[in-house]
């Protein structure tokens, strides 16, 4: 008599199955359709939870803002989107994907809207912790939902999309700032169109994102997933045929009414993988936030005017938006983990310029302007695959909260620490380029040699299967 498969067994084979199917889909427009929507969340979210940098300097004077204010307020928006990730990271697999989204966005923006009333800088540094607290659970929620929905081969397209919405946000913030900066107004009025979003957003979220077939099935609802699939299948242009019922088993085959626990996530046979996304994450994110949340102020506190240090802000993340594409490409080429090693690798010429800047005279401002050039096409881009590599190094099960407690624990030290340890020597082109190039140098090289790649099925990627048994 033939073995009967254990509900473990045939709940493995049924997600294979619909993992199978997915990728078969062929790329069409209602992927771009939802590429468009989760890049218009990424423009928002950028938009909103990168301001601090403009803020450090536009709320300065119409608030009274104190140097200990200052300070804090360099890094409590961050402090709390990891605080809200950690949140997110606990309920996540347990709620769905889009409601951890929709949550997040909803939040970011009405707290953004509010930012033109306040009076103090102790009102502006709450907005900002609830701001951060939205965000802990909207900036990673993209990339699960985009990894589970999207066709393997097309994670890279979604990647690079999502990272250039979030380069144009990043690019255009400052150059709104530049705009108004001539106002007592001028951060009130730079946050409006951030804020105003909240009548926007939510709702495409709600009625144009569907919900991740492989988290219905992991839920037990396997009939919902098939019909996820199908609609999918659908509105795609039936290119392929439909995912027939009883090619997932019954349902209370693959039914699994407990998740694993979060310790899962530091099983053997998990915890290298981990940890290799959470160190890839510091490195890279560290010379993110230096360059968005400190790089107005270094530039002015280094003799420049404030007009040029917007500028300045516009073209590194101006060059990020072609970088990001490319870096999208070039995933799919050589991989995730030598894409990294390029972007990061890479930023070392533009960072010895803009560190020896002060030092060429008349030519300071070409100097510096070719090594922002430089980094925002390389070390900027680096999210492009940095981001994608981390959703990749968890099972489905273990996806939402793995992701989202990586980046988590990542932002405590690249987007708090990091920033908050270097805001007092932001005077300094030595100190504060320098450690920019050592994070990226020591960042290079984490993944090339203890990753492994991870370019594939996601229901086959975390090995052995003992981590989320």
């Amino acid at each position: 008599m033939a073995a009967i498969p254990s509900a473990s067994s045939a709940g493995m084979a049924a997600e294979r199955v619909l993992g199978r199917k997915l990728d078969e889909i062929p790329f069409s427009p209602y992927h771009l359709l939802i590429i468009a929507v989760l890049g218009l969340i990424g423009f928002i979210d950028g938009y909103d939870l990168v301001m601090t940098g403009s803020l450090l300097v536009l709320a300065k004077q119409p608030l009274h803002l104190a140097p200990g204010e200052i300070r804090f307020l360099a890094v409590a928006s961050t402090l709390m989107i990891c605080v809200g990730g950690f949140i997110a990271s606990a309920v996540s697999d347990h709620w769905s994907r889009k409601t951890i989204m929709l949550i997040g966005v909803a939040a970011i923006t009405l707290f953004t809207l509010l930012i033109p009333l306040v009076e103090s800088g102790s009102e502006l540094i709450v907005l900002r912790l609830l701001t951060g607290l939205g965000g802990g659970f909207a900036v990673s929620a993209p990339f699960p939902i985009a990894a589970e929905l999207m066709p393997a081969q097309h994670r890279r397209t979604f990647g690079a999309v999502y990272e250039m919405s979030l380069a144009l946000s990043f690019t255009v913030l400052p150059f709104v700032a530049y705009l108004f900066s001539g106002s007592a107004n001028a951060f009130r009025l730079m946050a409006l169109p951030g804020g105003l979003a909240f009548f926007i957003v939510p709702p495409l979220i709600y009625f144009l994102i569907p919900e991740s077939p492989r988290w219905y099935l992991r839920r037990g609802r396997a009939q919902a997933a098939i019909d996820t699939v199908n609609r999918i299948i659908r509105l795609a242009g039936n290119r392929v045929p439909p995912l027939a019922t009883g090619m997932l088993g019954d349902g209370a085959a693959v039914m699994r009414p407990q998740l694993p626990p979060y310790r899962a996530l530091f099983a053997p046979g998990q915890l290298r993988w981990t940890a290799i996304g959470i160190s890839s994450y510091v490195f890279c994110g560290t010379a993110f936030f230096l360059i968005s949340v400190l790089l107005p102020k270094a530039l002015v506190d280094q003799g420049a005017a404030v007009t040029m240090s917007f500028g300045i802000s516009s073209l590194v993340f101006a060059a990020s938006i072609p970088g990001k594409g490319f870096t999208g490409f070039l995933m799919e080429i050589i991989g995730r983990r030598w894409t990294i090693f390029y972007a990061m690798f890479g930023a070392l010429p533009g960072l010895i310029l803009m560190m020896m800047a002060h030092r060429a005279g008349s030519f300071a401002t070409i100097v510096m302007v070719t090594g922002a050039l430089m980094i925002g096409f390389t070390a900027l881009s680096t999210a492009t695959a940095f981001r994608v590599y981390l959703a990749e190094q968890f099972p489905t099960a273990l996806r939402g909260r793995g992701h989202i407690f990586g980046e988590s624990v990542g932002r405590i030290f690249s987007g708090v620490t990091a920033p908050f340890l270097m805001e007092p020597h932001t005077a300094s082109p030595v100190i504060f380029f320098g450690t920019i190039l050592v994070m990226v140098t020591v960042g290079a090289f984490i993944p090339v040699l203890f990753g492994r790649e991870t370019v594939g099925q996601l229901e086959t990627v975390t090995e052995p299967a003992a981590a989320v048994s």
